[in-house]
């Protein structure tokens, strides 16, 4: 690791030599775990024993997102990088009355006493000014056994804030497989399951986007499951772990949703009040739930429908989740991948006006539901112009039947 430092851009060396003209600093967290393993992808954290206001006054674009807990979002000029740094002052705590933050935050000077209020041994390295590695609970060689191990006593560490025990299991997962969590460790966290219930939604959520994003979520989940944190975090929803997770976050939330008995709004709302999230990505979930029972047909006109219908991100999700759930989407992978652009394009090609001349019907209900109609059967049998989709008046009861009955394009 002494070589650690070639592996930092010219913003970086500015950031940490800005800091280290007033006082010490030193890289810690994740990028001196993943740069362990030969990765440098990682933003960089600095601890100082700057205070926020210093840190401000060495680089005045810098953001004071939590100067109330040392922690400031450092900016350069726009013409050197568009760059951040999170740059936290060294901390000794004390104690956490809500499990959830600090009731007094103390500064320290001490780079040792930061690392000893880290949650997990491989988080708790810092690399100094000379490009040593400081690893005062052996966090190096946790993360060559693949080990998760807590700093110190693990019923403590998880008792200073409930959200350890998500971050816990996103460790799990690392680009060399999964970690095994100590023993200790685990057993302090299936006994402190209720620290969960004071954790804000929305940081769950964003530790389950980490997770069910991660290489290896589908083996986090069967762990999270077995040791009984799904039922805290996902309240009023059937979860299964039985499918084949893959790697989007959320298809593997869907697919993780799957057996629940909810339609996929209802759902939606569920998944809402537990994880926080926002209405785009649940209205996908929403569509795949609704969407588990399709079957994976290679009919060409339901395959048309499919492609003109759904934009591109939710056609590849339904293929990954149908996939998940144990159907077989070779052949209608493969039978997509053949298939024609429509000759017309999606957009329909009878306007209201021509529609209205054509049939001499009402602008209203009818003749909007018809033109949805024309429109879905010009896509299905990729008519070529206006005048072919013309004819199918010929061949519909456009006069006489249910209206209701017709589907516009849609899919399934």
């Amino acid at each position: 690791m002494g070589s650690a430092y070639e592996h930092l851009s010219k913003a970086d060396r500015l950031v940490l030599e800005g800091l280290r003209s007033a006082g010490e600093a030193w890289i810690v967290g994740g990028w001196v775990r993943e740069a362990a393993s030969g990765r440098h992808e990682t933003d960089l954290d600095i601890a100082t024993t700057l205070l926020p206001a210093e840190v401000k006054g060495l680089f005045p674009r810098s953001l004071m997102v939590g100067e109330k807990y040392g922690t400031v979002i450092v900016r350069l000029k726009d013409n050197i990088s568009d760059g951040t740094w999170e740059v936290t002052t060294l901390r000794s705590e004390g104690s956490y009355g809500d499990g959830r933050r600090p009731d007094q935050v103390e500064f320290g000077q001490s780079i040792e006493d930061d690392l000893a209020r880290r949650d997990f041994t491989i988080n708790a390295m810092a690399i100094d000014s000379d490009g040593d590695v400081i690893d005062p609970y052996d966090g190096m060689s946790d993360l060559r056994a693949g080990v998760l191990r807590a700093v110190g006593e693990a019923s403590e560490r998880l008792g200073e804030d409930g959200l350890r025990i998500m971050r816990a299991y996103r460790f799990l997962d690392s680009t060399g497989g999964m970690r095994d969590m100590e023993s200790s460790l685990r057993s302090a966290v299936r006994g402190n399951l209720s620290m969960l219930d004071g954790v804000s939604r929305e940081r769950i959520g964003m530790e389950m986007e980490r997770i069910l994003g991660g290489r290896n979520a589908g083996e986090v989940i069967l762990q999270m499951h077995e040791d009984g944190v799904l039922e805290h975090v996902l309240p009023r929803i059937a979860c299964t772990v039985s499918p084949s997770f893959c790697t989007d976050f959320l298809v593997n939330l869907a697919l993780l949703c799957s057996d629940d008995p909810s339609e996929g709004n209802a759902l939606a709302g569920n998944l809402r009040n537990a994880l926080m999230m926002a209405k785009g990505p649940l209205r996908q979930v929403a569509f795949l739930h609704d969407a588990k029972n399709t079957p994976v047909t290679t009919e060409i006109g339901g395959l048309r429908r499919f492609r003109a219908a759904l934009p591109l991100e939710w056609q590849n999700a339904f293929i990954a989740y149908s996939h998940g759930l144990g159907k077989e989407t070779t052949e209608f992978v493969e039978a997509l991948a053949t298939l024609s652009p429509l000759i017309a394009g999606n957009a329909p090609l009878i306007d209201g006006n021509t529609l209205v001349a054509a049939t001499g019907l009402d602008p209203g209900p009818r003749m909007g539901r018809l033109k949805g109609l024309l429109h879905r059967i010009q896509v299905e049998r990729d008519l070529p112009t206006a005048e072919r989709v013309l004819s199918l008046l010929d061949e519909l009861n456009w006069r006489d039947s249910d209206h209701e009955e017709w589907t516009a394009l849609s899919w399934p």
